[in-house]
């Protein structure tokens, strides 16, 4: 049943005709338009406002999971591993550094979750800062909760102080406040380029710098700009960076993250996971741990073989379209959502919980109100229409460039503001 079949009353009224020409226009200009079509479920009524949670399967993927089943894993068995797949972690990650991070070959490698990537690069991180007196880790109150408890949990296992940035909920971080909160006791800062409730996009070059100005180095969460923004790791000197891969990069639930080291750091640096598969000769199988040279080094156990096949797919994709280009038409995404939220949304006493200027945010915007709840999610849902629910009142909105059209944002948007009329 839809929204508009439960008695909603104010769900008949259409959506401002303006609007409606508006989104058929921009479909109409949208040089990545043709994307869409090659993403399953884009041929449904169904309105998708959650790919920075969940990206959307490639139609490709089932058949590149089937061909891998029958000619990889089916045809070749245990061969495998020799012939193809030790290598997929680096190679991948190559692909992914070229095409989306901004990072040369040798420095990213697709491993574990997200959250122990994290772990590993901050733990490396503290060992290589070589100063007893830097005992601070820096990271701000809006964070992701994953970044925050895995930051806490370190503090506490090393003994380290922990520096909160509180943030504006409806913002994020400024290179000002990590000015002022880094010093000579600061050994890392953790931070996300987009935050992940209102999508404001940190300036990572500047906060780069700053954090390098005080002597400490710096961790990148990525999971909500990986994808959706241009990033540029190397030009920027970044230290660290990890990141999920549903999202934007269409790896599937569960598809495995990745870590990037800078090469300036990889001689020297050791991470803390030993495993058989960051072993210098994972089949040598003797005592003792030699790591191996490299970015291979962070590999701990075997590799999620599955999991990185969807996300090939996309990068592809990436690579076709580029992403000065996605990061412009997500630019034109959020801005046309901005638009809807004052025309349809603010009159019914939404509040945008989101940067005004599109240059300042990701991919997603964020709206509250006081009656938005999970329930308002929920009946969303029933409806074929799916944004996420952030607490304590707030919808995200989330536009995935290459999957997602003017005219899906509309027809979202108009749903969400005939239930908070109902």
């Amino acid at each position: 049943m839809s929204i508009h079949q439960q008695g909603a009353g104010p769900a008949a009224v259409p959506a401002d005709e303006e609007l409606r020409q508006r989104a058929a226009d921009l479909d109409r200009e949208d040089p990545l338009a043709h994307y869409r079509e090659l993403f399953i479920g884009t041929d449904t009524p169904l309105s998708y406002l959650d790919g920075n949670s969940l990206g959307r399967p490639l139609k490709r993927t089932s058949a590149d999971i089937a061909a891998f089943i029958s000619d990889e894993w089916g045809g070749r068995l245990i061969r495998g591993w020799d012939e193809k797949w030790l290598n997929l972690p680096q190679a991948t990650g190559d692909q992914l550094g070229r095409a989306v991070l901004g990072a040369a070959p040798g420095q990213t490698i697709i491993a574990d979750s997200t959250t122990v990537v994290l772990y590993k690069l901050i733990r490396a991180a503290l060992a290589a800062v070589h100063d007893p007196d830097r005992n601070e880790l820096v990271l701000d109150t809006g964070n992701f909760p994953t970044d925050r408890y895995l930051v806490e949990g370190i503090a506490l296992e090393e003994g380290l102080t922990l520096r909160w940035i509180e943030t504006d909920p409806a913002a994020g971080v400024t290179v000002e406040q990590v000015r002022q909160a880094t010093g000579p006791r600061t050994a890392v800062v953790l931070l996300s380029q987009i935050a992940y409730r209102s999508g404001h996009l940190a300036d990572l070059p500047a906060i780069t710098k700053a954090v390098h100005d005080a002597g400490a180095l710096v961790v990148w969460d990525l999971c909500h700009s990986a994808g959706s923004v241009e990033i540029g790791l190397d030009s920027a000197g970044v230290d660290f960076a990890a990141g999920c891969t549903y999202k934007y990069l269409n790896g599937g639930p569960g598809s495995p993250a990745f870590a990037y080291v800078n090469a300036r750091h990889l001689p020297s640096l050791n991470q803390p996971i030993w495993g058989w598969m960051g072993r210098k000769d994972a089949f040598e199988m003797a005592a003792g741990y030699e790591p191996a040279p490299g970015i291979r080094g962070f590999l701990s156990g075997t590799p999620a073989v599955f999991g990185m096949l969807a996300m090939r797919g996309t990068l592809d994709l990436i690579e076709e379209a580029s992403m000065g280009a996605i990061r412009a038409k997500s630019e034109k995404l959020t801005a046309f959502a901005v638009e809807i939220f004052e025309a349809l949304l603010a009159p019914l006493g939404a509040e945008l919980a989101s940067p005004r200027d599109p240059a300042e945010r990701g991919s997603h915007i964020t709206v509250d109100h006081a009656d938005f709840t999970k329930a308002t999610v929920e009946a969303l849902w029933d409806g074929d229409v799916i944004p996420d629910f952030r607490s304590p009142s707030g919808l995200r909105v989330g536009l995935s460039p290459l999957s997602t059209s003017f005219a899906e944002v509309l027809h979202g948007m108009a749903a969400i503001r005939d239930r908070l009329a109902a």
